[in-house]
Order: C-alpha cells, then structure tokens, then sequence
C-alpha cells in the first residue's frame, strides 16, 4: 500500500488546475464544511485556485483559520470559521457568518462527515454511533443546505455538492452506519435538486472511493488491497483526484446539470 500522505499543497495542486479553464470560479464564494484536513482541505485550496473566494468551516477552529491564514497569504481571499454539525445554532451562525464575509454566496460544498463505524458489523454497531453518524452526515447537511439556500438562491446561480461516497454503492460491509448515511446523502441531494431547481440552485453528488488523506489512515490492508484490485484504473486514490468532479459542480460548465451523483474511484464502482 501506498503511503498515507498530508492533503497535497498548493503546488501539488497546479497540475490538476492547469488542465481547467483560466479562473473557472472567478467571482464565485463558496463554503467547505469540514475543510480543516483532508478532502475539504484540498477542495477548499482548489476552490480558491479556481479564483473563488472561500470560507473553510470546521468544528477544529483553529486549524481551519490557521488554513485560511495560509491561502490568505498565498495571495487568495479565504476565511476559517466555527462549525458544530450537531448543533443547529452552530449551523445557522456558520452560514450567516460566511454569506456577510464573502458578501454573498454562490456555492456550498457539504463535505464534513464522520465514519464511527468502522470495524463494527450490524450486531456490533452501537445506537449511540449510529445516532452520532446520522446527525453529523444526513441531518447536518440538510440543515447547512437549507441555511445557505436564501443567500444561494439570491446569486443566481448557486450550487451545492454534496460528498457521498462509493461504500453507497457497493454495500461496504461493517460500514453500516457511514454507508447507510451517504446513501440518505445521495437520495437527500435528488431531492433537494427538485425542490430548488426554480431557485436557480442546483444539487449535485459527489461519491469518492478510500481515498489517502488523514481520516483513512485507521482503514486496514486488506480494504486498500480490494480496492487497488477491483479499480480500472489500479492505484490508490489521492484527495487531489476528487477536486476537480467537485470544481465541475460548482461552475458553470454544470448549469444545467442537478440531481446527479458523480462517482470518482477509478472505475471501482460503475454505475
């Protein structure tokens, strides 16, 4: 297996952004939950690459204005702000706070989740976990989308990518509870696409396969070893091969695409 590596800077980013049009999100503001660490990171570096102005939201605080500090001194216009997905008060703060900052929104990428369950088959799984997994992946997208509709529906064009994952999809075993909440993500996101289509906003998925950032470090050999087997593409997934499926939703290139969910894992699952 492939070495876990830190979310890849800056520079490791270019390769990817030389091959998308020049400021493909020129103009736009956008919110990353959980974009401290990991895939929300490396989205969140993109995004403001892509000339956006972003605002990193994570319940680890700190980390996420230290990240902010960093893309703000690198030339980009970034903020780091509080965000408790269990808490509903968290959740509207966090969207009030971001849509005064960037001076409106045009898009929001529900990326903040917790696993909890791995290892655990569905006799081990714990109700407490299972309750903790649904409140931090369902209801706290639902309720960060619905926080940010107003503001997205007034800029005209807004878009929301929420982050699923391909253990939806294939039925991942001890994964119940994690598996299970993405797959309330996708059916969330169809739903919502409907619902606010009218207002200009479309809702779009984004499904990732195990994929080498910080949360993944905990995941045995053996899931790695199925994956490096079963992809169409056969090696292990970095955050950076998320970006640009995420970048896609959130630009006009995808204004009449909704409703869909985009699965990037290297042809593990096709569907």
């Amino acid at each position: 297996m492939t070495d876990i590596k830190a979310v890849p800077d800056l520079d490791s980013l270019q390769t990817l952004l030389n091959e998308l049009p020049t400021n493909l999100l020129a103009g736009r503001r956008v919110l990353v939950t959980g974009a401290a660490r990991g895939l929300g990171l490396a989205f969140a570096k993109c995004i403001a690459k892509a000339g956006a102005s972003v605002v990193l939201a994570d319940i680890l605080a700190d980390l996420a204005q230290a990240e902010a500090q960093a893309l703000r001194e690198a030339g980009f216009t970034a903020h780091g702000v509080a965000l408790d997905l269990c808490d509903p008060a968290s959740i509207e703060a966090c969207a009030a706070t971001a849509t005064q900052l960037l001076g409106g929104l045009d898009g929001l990428v529900n990326n903040a989740a917790i696993t909890n369950s791995g290892g655990r088959d569905a006799h081990a799984l714990d109700i407490a976990v299972w309750d903790l997994v649904m409140d931090v992946n369902v209801r706290g997208s639902w309720l960060m989308s619905r926080a940010c509709q107003p503001a997205l529906a007034q800029s005209g064009r807004g878009a929301i990518v929420n982050l699923a994952s391909d253990t939806a999809l294939w039925g991942a075993p001890n994964l119940l509870a994690y598996a299970s909440s993405k797959g309330a993500v996708i059916s969330m996101t169809r739903s919502l696409a409907r619902e606010w289509g009218g207002d200009g906003i479309t809702v779009n998925g984004v499904a990732p396969g195990l994929t080498l950032v910080e949360a993944t470090e905990y995941v045995p050999m053996a899931r790695h070893q199925k994956y490096l087997e079963g992809r169409a593409i056969p090696r292990e997934q970095q955050a950076v091969d998320v970006c640009g499926a995420v970048l896609f939703s959130l630009s006009g290139l995808s204004r009449f695409v909704t409703g869909q969910l985009l699965a990037v894992n290297g042809g593990f699952v096709m569907h």
